[in-house]
């Protein structure tokens, strides 16, 4: 492909969202109910000790899919609200449904929020992501936003040479704002681009704008169905196809001819 910059998703491409988050869910309440300073309902205390470790990764499913939900709802012509602010909110109404509304203080509440600043990074990310810099301009294309990918960039770490948010241009993807807007920070047009994503939905979007498509394929990530996925297949339009038995990043910086 004729590219000058690669483009990369971050939640669940660059990063595995559901260990991290499922993990942290669950800690966190463990910890309110064995802390001798925690005053909970009785209600709540109960409800949180029937929760499970794998109760608590269905919720983070849960979160998750309210994320999905509101960014590709958004309106770029309403008020921006930020992902950090969104995690915040719908973590609230999460807790709402669950019968858990009081678990967490204000103050925890909102270090909850923020484990998505510090996700793990799939195992061939760093490395991965390092090997295609010494050939591709490399950037986010994530709706998190800046000081979310900044913080992620840093935990990861992913040596991302860019950082660019869905949040510089007031959009969320897949609105086309934010696949034009990442070619033009960079001073490119859509076509020396390529978006890197584990979702298809991305991807079609990003094609729509004229970039270039790798998808990688990551463990539980794709919401398309099996049709889709495969009607996707036929068509041809994924430039490159990395299948979740190969090596993710180290295996694309393969694919595009670097050792």
């Amino acid at each position: 492909m004729s590219i000058k910059a690669l483009f990369f998703d971050v939640f669940g491409t660059s990063t595995d969202w559901r260990t991290t988050v499922s993990e942290a869910l669950y800690e966190h309440s463990e910890f309110v109910l064995n802390s001798s300073s925690s005053s909970l309902p009785s209600a709540v205390r109960l409800r949180a000790s029937q929760m499970t470790a794998e109760d608590w990764a269905m919720a983070a499913q849960q979160w998750r899919s309210k994320y999905y939900q509101f960014t590709r709802s958004h309106d770029p012509e309403s008020d921006f609200v930020s992902i950090d602010e969104h995690h915040y909110r719908s973590l609230m109404e999460l807790l709402q449904e669950l019968g858990l509304e009081g678990l967490w203080d204000e103050s925890q509440l909102r270090q909850v929020s923020l484990v998505w600043h510090f996700l793990r990074a799939w195992p061939d990310a760093p490395a991965g992501i390092s090997k295609l810099n010494t050939r591709f301009l490399t950037s986010t294309l994530s709706n998190g936003n800046l000081s979310l990918l900044s913080d992620l960039a840093k935990s990861g770490p992913l040596p991302f040479q860019q950082i660019t948010s869905a949040e510089e241009f007031r959009a969320y993807k897949p609105s086309p704002l934010v696949y034009e807007g990442g070619a033009r920070k960079l001073e490119l047009e859509p076509t020396e681009c390529a978006l890197v994503a584990a979702h298809l939905g991305d991807l079609e979007a990003a094609k729509a704008c004229g970039f270039k498509t790798v998808y990688v394929e990551r463990p539980h990530e794709e919401t398309w169905d099996k049709d889709q996925v495969n009607h996707a297949s036929r068509e041809g339009w994924v430039d490159i196809w990395i299948p979740q038995d190969q090596n993710g990043f180290l295996s694309l910086a393969k694919e595009l001819g670097i050792p």
